[in-house]
């Protein structure tokens, strides 16, 4: 490669690298400021919308799609069942095993929070052309499944959002 278009392509990634970690900052604190008003933390959260979205599941299960330790998603999920937002159930494949899944205060507070959410993105890109919307979403998704792949995440989950945490 010749050394100005490495050195352009070394610039791009630089300036995506800040880009992206400003984007992340700035999402990781509005998602703390905006989920916990509804008494929930962001990973208990995250729990009730892998739930909402994949349906009943172990707690290992759960877990290893939030890349947690057992332990802690054992508290998240103690805190969650508390609050009313899951319940556990007798796994019927394996009597001495439990499922966790979504109540329905759970769904309604995961569809409350991600409507809040979604209202709040319209705000950010209605100024926006839709193809710039869809440029950017084309370019979001395909650096996400990059990611996953550098990363090792690329097996069973694909390129779901809710598998990644």
């Amino acid at each position: 490669m010749p050394k100005r278009k490495k050195d352009q392509l070394s610039q791009d990634a630089e300036d995506l690298y800040e880009a992206l970690n400003q984007l992340v900052r700035v999402y990781q604190f509005r998602d703390r400021d905006r989920i916990c008003c509804y008494d929930v933390s962001v990973t208990q959260c995250y729990a009730v919308e892998t739930l909402v979205k994949k349906g009943a599941m172990r707690l290992q299960v759960l877990a290893e799609k939030m890349f947690l330790d057992k332990s802690t998603a054992s508290r998240v999920i103690d805190a969650l069942e508390r609050k009313g937002y899951v319940s556990r159930a007798e796994d019927n494949e394996d009597r001495r095993a439990v499922k966790i899944q979504a109540t329905d205060a759970g769904r309604e507070l995961y569809e409350k929070i991600r409507g809040d959410l979604i209202a709040e993105e319209i705000t950010m890109i209605e100024n926006l052309s839709a193809e710039a919307r869809q440029g950017a979403l084309t370019l979001l998704r395909q650096i996400t499944r990059a990611t996953e792949k550098r990363c090792g995440l690329t097996n069973e989950r694909g390129s779901d959002p809710t598998q990644a945490y």
